[in-house]
């Protein structure tokens, strides 16, 4: 037993065993932050204030210095109400599918961020623990799994989130949760092509599946954003779309499909498929970093570099890491809130019609640049910029073809703040000062 013990547990081991540990709880944290940040954000965007008088105080006087704090506790409100209200189940509902498919859905959601390199590696000293022995004495990577196939990994595991969605569909015996089961597949499948495409625009040009080494490559050549940006744009399209964020969140489109697919879910149940929502907007956001934005390289600081071991350039990788992936979460909050939802049959069309054929001239163009050798930046970007002259003379020509535009027109709202009346003076913002206080005024 002590010689399995020894040759199990190492150093790395442990510090694998700490990471999952720690990093459920950072990607939960993270999530639930996230719910706060689009309560704020939205409401900036709509000239609100937003959640700003729950704190913690939890109406106790001696606590009264917990009040307020941003509307913080608001987080905790939400969570609370949610599991506290009555857990209805409909009748003729198949139950124990009705019941997993909440927990089918959020798992995979969470065991994605495995193979994520938080902090790059770290040095072990020597250390004797008793029963196992002498274990340290190396630098070992700070991710629950460094695997040669991390970046499939990735892949596989957040497609098994669709299973989850169709079953909940399916299992609640409505005619609008199975269309929205049945939409959030059909959306998931199409647009996990393009998303594969642009990933391997990213690989042929880092040459390997690890994740630390598309890292090391990003440093010492410049992050892929700047040698890809088509590619980017189209992985991050892909990545809205997996969540099922808006513009894509047709699959539970209140106008037409009440709720979608958790139509019928309420309490602990029901809040699965938000925290689901979240958590795969998170790990999306973070395998963007990885792949475009260096992952926790930051330019001239030192302590960001792949040989820096220590505990602080841990710890520096580690936010440098989360900020990069909490400001993509924010831009893509903005993102719900400017841009309205599109048609489904639109969904479909932009998927099939315009982003998988982008997408494979995207692949063929980075092999060519690959295999020709010309991978620099400036190389790079007039290719990107060809692709792009490419894409816009197909679509002038897909529009030709069929007799119209492929875009819908905007329609001005004569008398709207973005159409107002000839020599009005349009005001947005509100103009008395309590208005304006971020403050449970």
């Amino acid at each position: 037993m002590t010689d399995f013990l020894s040759d199990l547990i190492d150093a790395q081991f442990i510090v694998s065993a700490l990471t999952l540990a720690i990093g459920v709880h950072v990607v939960l944290g993270c999530a639930a932050i996230s719910i706060w940040i689009e309560r704020k954000l939205s409401a900036y965007i709509q000239d609100r204030i937003g959640p700003n008088r729950t704190g913690f105080d939890f109406g106790l006087p001696f606590l009264g210095f917990l009040k307020g704090m941003l509307g913080l506790g608001q987080i905790l409100a939400d969570g609370i109400k949610a599991v506290t209200k009555e857990d209805y189940t409909p009748p003729n509902v198949d139950k124990v599918l009705f019941t997993l498919a909440p927990m089918i859905a959020v798992v995979p959601a969470l065991i994605t961020f495995v193979i994520l390199p938080w902090g790059g590696y770290v040095y072990i000293p020597e250390i004797t623990l008793p029963v196992i022995g002498l274990i340290g004495g190396e630098a070992v990577a700070v991710a629950g799994a460094e695997v040669s196939v991390g970046i499939i990994y990735l892949l596989a595991i957040a497609s098994v989130g669709a299973y989850g969605v169709t079953l909940g569909g399916w299992a609640s015996n409505n005619k609008y949760s199975m269309l929205g089961g049945l939409r959030a597949t059909a959306q998931m499948i199409s647009y996990e092509i393009p998303m594969g495409l642009a990933l391997l625009c990213c690989l042929l040009i880092a040459g390997s599946f690890l994740p630390t080494e598309i890292i090391m490559q990003q440093r010492e050549h410049g992050w892929l954003i700047l040698s890809l940006p088509l590619p980017g744009i189209l992985f991050y399209i892909c990545v809205l779309a997996e969540a099922g964020r808006a513009p894509f969140d047709n699959a539970e489109a209140e106008q037409e499909l009440v709720g979608g697919y958790h139509t019928e879910y309420s309490s602990m149940r029901y809040l699965l498929f938000p925290l689901t929502e979240y958590l795969h907007m998170v790990t999306g956001s973070a395998f963007f970093v990885l792949l475009f934005l260096g992952g926790y390289d930051l330019p001239l600081v030192g302590l960001t570099d792949t040989e820096s071991t220590g505990l602080l350039a841990m710890l520096v990788k580690f936010l440098v890491f989360v900020s990069k992936t909490m400001l993509l979460v924010c831009f893509a909050i903005a993102l719900r809130w400017t841009i309205p939802r599109v048609r489904y049959d639109q969904v479909m069309m932009l998927g099939w019609g315009a982003m998988i054929p982008a997408g494979l001239l995207m692949i063929v163009v980075t092999s060519v640049m690959v295999h020709m050798g010309w991978t620099s930046i400036l190389p790079m970007l007039a290719a990107n910029a060809f692709m792009l002259v490419v894409i816009m003379i197909g679509r002038k020509v897909l529009a030709n073809m069929f007799g119209r535009s492929v875009v819908n027109h905007k329609i001005p709202m004569y008398g709207s703040r973005y159409s107002p009346v000839e020599g009005s003076v349009v005001q947005t913002a509100p103009s008395h000062p309590i208005a304006r206080q971020d403050s449970p005024a």
